[in-house]
C-alpha cells in the first residue's frame, strides 16, 4: 500500500464532523487550511502525481443519489471518496478535473441512510440477474479506490459492515491495490472485491503507482480465505502491437489459472470492458506520460463518442471492437473455461 503522508489537508467546515476531526487527527503535522467547496480547490502549485501524494480533502456529499447500472452492479451507491493515490493514465475521474487529490466525504451515516432507504424502496426478493442472483448490489468504489480509502477512514469500515450485515444488499469495489488490512475483516461473502487485471508490462506503463499484477494475481486467494467474494475485472483492454495482445492476454490467463485453487476459481467471474479514452486527458498525458499515450491514442483504431458530460471521447471502432470482443471470449474459454463472463462491452 502507498505511504499516504499528506503535507496539506484541506477541508470544509461541514466535513469536520466526528469522522472529520478524527481523520485529520491522523495527520498532526499537515498544514490544515479550510475551504469553501471541496470540489473548488486554490491553486496549489503542485503537479499531477504530487498533489496526489500531497494533499487530502475533506468534505460532505451533498448529493447521495443512487444511479442505476445494471453491469458491475445493480447500482453505484452514493460516493464515499473522490480521487485516488494512483495516476492510471486512462483514468475517467481524473478527466474532469485540472488536479485530483484523495477526497474523503465524512457524512458516512447520511450516505448509508440514503442507501438504506434505496434498498427498502426495491422489491425483495431481488429477481437473479447477472450482478448478483440474491443481493441487490451496490458498486461503492466507483469514483475512487477502496483498498486505499479503508486506511484513511474507519468509515469505509463502517460501510463494509453495514452491507455485511444487510439482509438484501451487497457492497462491490474495483481495485489496483492490496491492502493486506482488508484481510482482518471478515465480510462474510457480502463483499465483492474485484482486482483489475492486464498485461503486466502493459500495467507498469498505464497503471502508475499502483501495486503490480503480479501481487494483485497472488492475493486473490488470501481475500477469498478472508471471507471475501473475489472476481476480476479485465479492464480496459488495450490492444496494440497487431496480434500481440492477443498473446499477452493469453499468458495473463495462464497466470490465473496456475495461481488459484480450485475453490477459488469456482467461484470467479470477470467483467471485461475495452478501453474509452478521452480528448482532454490525451493532451495531458502528452506532458507527463507520453509512452502511455503511444498505447492509449491510436486514432487509425478508435472511432469519437461524444460522453454523457459533454467531452469528446474515443472507443475502438464499433465493427473492429466486435471482432475484438469475439477473439478476448474465444482466448479466455480456451484458456480458463472455469472463468464466466459476467458483462463485456
Amino acid at each position: 500500500m502507498p505511504d499516504f503522508k499528506p503535507s496539506i489537508v484541506l477541508y470544509t467546515a461541514d466535513a469536520m464532523n466526528e469522522r472529520g476531526e478524527a481523520i485529520l487527527a491522523q495527520y498532526p503535522n499537515a498544514e490544515a487550511l479550510q475551504i469553501t467547496q471541496h470540489n473548488r480547490l486554490p491553486e496549489l502549485g503542485m503537479n499531477h502525481y504530487k498533489v496526489k501524494s500531497d494533499v487530502l480533502v475533506l468534505g460532505k456529499l451533498k448529493t447521495q443519489t443512487c444511479k442505476w447500472s445494471g453491469r458491475s452492479s445493480d447500482y453505484i451507491a452514493p460516493s464515499l471518496a473522490n480521487g485516488c493515490f494512483a495516476g492510471c493514465a486512462y483514468c475517467y475521474v481524473d478527466r474532469h478535473k485540472p488536479v485530483n487529490p484523495i477526497t474523503v466525504f465524512t457524512n458516512v451515516d447520511e450516505i448509508l441512510d440514503s442507501v438504506d432507504s434505496h434498498v427498502n424502496s426495491l422489491a425483495w426478493h431481488k429477481p437473479a440477474n447477472q450482478t448478483d442472483p440474491t443481493f441487490w448490489t451496490y458498486d461503492i468504489g466507483c469514483n475512487s479506490d477502496i483498498s486505499v480509502d479503508y486506511s484513511l477512514t474507519e468509515g469505509i469500515r463502517q460501510v463494509f459492515d453495514f452491507f455485511r450485515d444487510h439482509p438484501h444488499a451487497k457492497a462491490t469495489f474495483a481495485t489496483k491495490f492490496v491492502n493486506r488490512d482488508l484481510l482482518e475483516y471478515d465480510p462474510k461473502r457480502k463483499i465483492r472485491i474485484r482486482f483489475s487485471l492486464m498485461p503486466a508490462h502493459v500495467s507498469k506503463l498505464v497503471d502508475v503507482r499502483t501495486d503490480s499484477i503480479e501481487k494483485r494475481i497472488a492475493a486473490i486467494n488470501d481475500f477469498y480465505d478472508a471471507g471475501y467474494e473475489v472476481h476480476v475485472n479485465f479492464s480496459p483492454v488495450i490492444v496494440y502491437g497487431g496480434k500481440q495482445w492477443r498473446n499477452d492476454y493469453r499468458e495473463l490467463f495462464r497466470q490465473l489459472n496456475d495461481a488459484l485453487r480450485p475453490e477459488v476459481k469456482a467461484q470467479l467471474q470477470s467483467e471485461v470492458i475495452f478501453l474509452t479514452h478521452n480528448q482532454f486527458q490525451h493532451q495531458a498525458n502528452v506532458a507527463i506520460n507520453p509512452k502511455a499515450e503511444e498505447l492509449l491514442w491510436v486514432p487509425e483504431l478508435q472511432e469519437n463518442k461524444r460522453s454523457q458530460f459533454g467531452g469528446w471521447n474515443i472507443r475502438y471502432d464499433h465493427q473492429l471492437k466486435s471482432k475484438m470482443i469475439e477473439i478476448f471470449e474465444r482466448m479466455l474459454q480456451e484458456e480458463i473455461p472455469w472463468c464466466s463472463i459476467r458483462y463485456i462491452f
